[in-house]
């Protein structure tokens, strides 16, 4: 296996089968061992260190310095596209896919922020954020007919390797 994606979804469900079948440390192990992963929505949260809103018993993979908050954006009848623009993507904005998504409230040293949204009221959300072979989204690129996102993650496995 060349690399992991680990799809959106409900973030405690992951948590809890992950547990259960016996593949959080698996899991972790491969990270730990620089496996590429790309994480998009609840993947986002199971990819970072710390989690806001979280059940007290639900583990993470971790991997990547950053505190999310889970479902930051609103409940599932505030889900909304938006243009993103992604500075490593050649072309126009990427039209993002947000269903009850987590925002990142902050982000470590070594830790790249790739794409971040304006709301009313701040200087940028970011929803897109990269450190070493780790790779994670607040959106469903999957959603779209656009495959830049997994492209750019595709990239990150083949200079990896």
């Amino acid at each position: 296996m060349d690399a992991l994606v680990i799809p959106g979804g409900e973030s405690t469900t992951i948590s809890k089968l992950a547990v259960i079948d016996g593949l959080m440390e698996p899991l972790r192990d491969a990270r730990r061992a620089g496996l590429p992963m790309f994480g998009s929505c609840a993947g986002m949260i199971m990819l970072a260190d710390r989690v806001e809103d979280a059940r007290p018993d639900q583990e993470v993979v971790g991997g990547i310095d950053m505190t999310v908050r889970r479902n930051a954006f609103g409940r599932q009848v505030d889900s909304f596209e938006a243009d993103v623009v992604i500075p490593a993507l050649v072309g126009k904005p990427f039209p993002a896919v947000f269903i009850r998504a987590p925002w990142v409230e902050s982000v470590g040293v070594g830790v790249d922020v790739v794409a971040t949204i304006t709301r009313a009221g701040d200087d940028g959300t970011i929803v897109a954020v990269r450190q070493g072979p780790l790779m994670a989204t607040a959106f469903h690129p999957e959603l779209t007919g656009d495959a830049r996102v997994h492209e750019l993650f595709v990239e990150m496995v083949r200079k990896h390797s």
